[in-house]
């Protein structure tokens, strides 16, 4: 009988030890759980992206010393661009940069990320190239970020284009609206993000034309390059004509799926032909940036944890360390 209470009461202790052992992994830190199932690819993967995400929360995101104005700009449609625009500025703001964010693109899909009010009839970037109105009367602060506001854009700027072809400076419009935000209630900026409309028409040549850089997103697809060439043809069109002061400074490699060997080819290829101005950061595909929208938000916001937030954190890093460098190199 003694026996079978010594049986008993080893395994109350081995239960009990298993309990406590249960217990302690559900309240430790889920980054040492995953350390305990590494054999997993998924869970390296995962543990991955939380230790750059851990990084990325103590570095340094320097400051420009003077307002960079960047224009997001590919005439492909679909590469994100619009994406790439909105999260990059939050991430930086949400560093405590100010931006402002200028949705030059008539479907207002900037606005709607960033949560601003773009209804037809509302004060936009329509009124500030047509009308004159000036840039600060039509900002609106997101809702989500202190430090970050938004230029909308309503559907009034879909016949923007022929609009100004009869226009006296056409193409110097939104660099003059600019300029006056610059030197006045907008001085304290930090980067401004112009986000340009799929094509080459005369809204993204008012957006070069104020710009020093242009940033373009590229999807890691088939047709990635076709029309880049074009693209680069009218960034030195207008530094020849219009801005000398512009060139392409970043390019980002969207939609990357590392899993297929039609996006490791494409990051190659473009790797290979623009060595210097292509991150090394990939932005993966990413269902909590394709939802972020639909709450009227960036990925940033909605869902800080995600592959697809800590990847544009480290974009708006390197875009911040980036021109650092620069200006200290001039």
């Amino acid at each position: 009988m003694s026996s079978d209470k010594t049986h008993d009461s080893i395994v109350s202790d081995d239960s009990r030890r298993g309990a406590t052992t249960a217990v302690s992994r559900e309240t430790r830190d889920p980054f040492d759980r995953l350390a305990e199932d590494a054999g997993s690819p998924l869970a390296a993967e995962m543990m991955a992206m939380e230790r750059q995400r851990r990084a990325l929360e103590s570095a340094d995101f320097p400051k420009p010393p003077s307002t960079r104005v960047i224009a997001v700009s590919n005439q492909k449609g679909g590469v994100g661009k619009t994406t790439t625009s909105v999260n990059v500025a939050a991430a930086l703001a949400k560093r405590g940069a100010n931006v402002l964010v200028i949705d030059a693109d008539p479907q207002g899909n900037a606005s709607t990320a960033l949560g601003v009010d773009h209804r037809s009839g509302t004060p936009s970037i329509y009124d500030v190239l047509l009308d004159e109105t000036p840039m600060a009367k039509v900002a609106q602060r997101c809702p989500d970020i202190d430090t970050l506001w938004c230029v909308p854009a309503t559907i009034d700027l879909a016949g923007a284009d022929i609009e100004l072809v009869s226009v006296v400076r056409r193409e110097f419009r939104l660099h003059d609206a600019l300029r006056d935000l610059l030197e006045g209630p907008g001085k304290d900026l930090d980067y401004v993000f112009i986000d340009c409309p799929p094509s080459l028409g005369l809204l993204t040549l008012n957006a070069m034309v104020v710009a020093t850089e242009v940033l373009i997103p590229i999807q890691c697809e088939y047709y990635a390059l076709e029309g880049l060439t074009q693209l680069m043809k009218t960034v030195e069109m207008v530094r020849k004509h219009l801005n000398q002061g512009i060139h392409v400074s970043t390019i980002v490699l969207t939609m990357y799926d590392g899993r297929t060997n039609l996006a490791r080819e494409v990051a190659h290829e473009v790797r290979s032909h623009f060595p210097s101005q292509t991150l090394e950061q990939t932005v993966p595909r990413s269902v909590r940036v394709s939802e972020a929208p639909g709450f009227a938000q960036t990925v940033i916001t909605h869902d800080p944890h995600s592959s697809g937030a800590v990847a544009y954190t480290a974009i708006a890093r390197d875009i911040a360390v980036r021109g650092a460098a620069g200006s200290e190199n001039r």
